[in-house]
C-alpha cells in the first residue's frame, strides 16, 4: 500500500503521473525548503523537485480548456488524501520523539538501532521524505512501545476504497459492502 509519498522515488522517475502524487510533491517541497536550510544537500533534491512539479503543472493546469469540474473535483480529492498523510507523518513524528526523549535516546541514536549510518536519512525518514521500511516500523514499536496503528497507516486512499467496492459490488457479496461503507464514515 502506498501511503505516503516518497520524494527521492518521484525524483528519480522524472515525471508526476496523476494528482496525488503532484499534491504529495507540494507537501515535500514545503518540508524540503525547511529541512534544506539544516542540510544543504537536500536544497539540490528540492530543486529538482521544483522542476518536476512545473512540469506537471504546465502539462495539466496550463490550458483553461483542460479544466473541468472532474479535474477540480480529482484535485479537491487528490489534496485531502494528501493532506490525512502528511497529518499521519507528522502525528507519528510527534508520537515517536517523546518516547525517545523519555529514554534518553537522540534521533540519530534511533538511527545507530535501526542501521542507518546518517543523521541526514533519519530526519528524512522522520518527515517523511523518505520512507520508513516495515522492519524500522517493527523496532520502533517494539523498541518505544507505540501502538503500531500510530506508526503504520491503516487508512485507504480513496481511490483503493474506490477499486475495493467496485470488485465487493462485482461479487455480490451485501454483507462486505455494508461493511466498507461502514468503514469509510
Amino acid at each position: 500500500m502506498k501511503t505516503h509519498f516518497a520524494t527521492e522515488k518521484i525524483v528519480e522517475k522524472g515525471v508526476i503521473n496523476n494528482e496525488l502524487d503532484y499534491d504529495r510533491a507540494l507537501i515535500a517541497d514545503r518540508k524540503l525548503r525547511l529541512l534544506s536550510k539544516e542540510n544543504p544537500p537536500l536544497k539540490n533534491l528540492r530543486m529538482k523537485l521544483r522542476e518536476i512539479i512545473a512540469n506537471y503543472e504546465n502539462l495539466e493546469w496550463s490550458d483553461p480548456n483542460k479544466i473541468d469540474d472532474n479535474k477540480l473535483a480529482e484535485s479537491e480529492k487528490s489534496e485531502a488524501v494528501a493532506e490525512q498523510e502528511r497529518v499521519f507523518i507528522e502525528n507519528r513524528k510527534q508520537t515517536i520523539r517523546p518516547k525517545l526523549k523519555q529514554l534518553d535516546l537522540t534521533q540519530e541514536n534511533l538511527g545507530s538501532i535501526l542501521g542507518h549510518k546518517s543523521k541526514t536519512h533519519m530526519s528524512e525518514l522522520m518527515n517523511g521524505i523518505k520512507s520508513f521500511t516495515l522492519k524500522d516500523l517493527i523496532v520502533i514499536h517494539t523498541l518505544l512501545k507505540i501502538d503500531i496503528a500510530l506508526l503504520i497507516p491503516v487508512f485507504l486512499s480513496v481511490e483503493d476504497q474506490e477499486k475495493i467496492i467496485a470488485v465487493v459490488v462485482k461479487l455480490n457479496k451485501p454483507n462486505v459492502i455494508s461493511t466498507i461503507a461502514l468503514a469509510k464514515r
